[in-house]
């Protein structure tokens, strides 16, 4: 069981860039599955990128390919999502969420899967 505590959001213009921080504590002695998803107002919850937690593989939906990154401090529990480039559709709540083992490609944008969720940050991308 990990918690887990976001930051980062706010309201930017589009081209402009945020980063994310998803802080996570609790039991970080075992590996995980660290992901982030977004949902707009009216729609799915939808997953965005995600990173394994012992041995840095990720993987990323295709609409962020180029213009996001996910990274981890280990150092500080920390995982990271570095957004650039944003569209006024990156508009959403952001949230993360965690679930102890691997990423795999068939099911790791697949929410129900995640045992673990934080709170969520806003972003807002202005045209």
């Amino acid at each position: 069981q990990v918690q887990l505590v976001e930051s980062g959001g706010g309201s930017v213009q589009a081209g402009g860039s945020l980063t994310l921080s998803c802080a996570f504590s609790g039991d970080t002695y075992s590996d995980h599955c660290l992901a982030w998803f977004r949902q707009a107002p009216g729609k799915d919850r939808e997953g965005v990128a995600s990173i394994y937690t012992s041995g840095a593989g990720t993987y990323y939906d295709d609409s962020v390919k180029g213009r996001f990154t996910i990274s981890q401090d280990n150092a500080k529990n920390t995982v990271y999502l570095q957004m650039s480039s944003l569209k006024p559709e990156d508009t959403a709540m952001y949230y993360c969420a965690a679930v102890e083992g691997y990423c795999y490609l068939w099911s790791w944008s697949t929410a129900p899967m995640y045992r673990n969720w934080g709170q969520g940050t806003q972003v807002t991308v202005s045209s």
